[in-house]
């Protein structure tokens, strides 16, 4: 696996995964709202919630192994599972968390 791959995916899956469903509230707050003043944002992710998502990434069933070398048969084995395992036991979710909330 490519590393420099896997972090352009976190990057661009970190955020709306971290969010979960309060950034689906926040987006649909910003376009109902007729105010549209700026307010801080605290993003926090409960403990419940990452216990709960490790639980079910170890938990995945995996396909077979795909019968061809190539991407033809569509992301390969090897690289989900490494994905995974990142985003179930690598990924520092209290970072990110402080990361985003560090924005003004």
């Amino acid at each position: 696996m490519r590393a420099l791959g896997t972090t352009r995916l976190l990057r661009i899956f970190a955020l709306p995964v971290a969010l979960g469903a309060s950034l689906s509230a926040l987006v649909h707050a910003q376009t109902a709202a007729v105010d549209s003043s700026v307010r801080p944002f605290r993003v926090r992710v409960s403990d419940e919630a990452l216990t709960d998502l490790r639980r079910r990434l170890q938990a995945t069933r995996w396909p077979d192994k795909e019968t061809v070398a190539d991407q033809s048969q569509g992301a390969q084995l090897t690289r989900l599972q490494a994905l995974v395992q990142y985003w179930g036991s690598g990924y520092d979710w209290r970072k990110a968390e402080a990361t985003l909330n560090a924005l003004p």
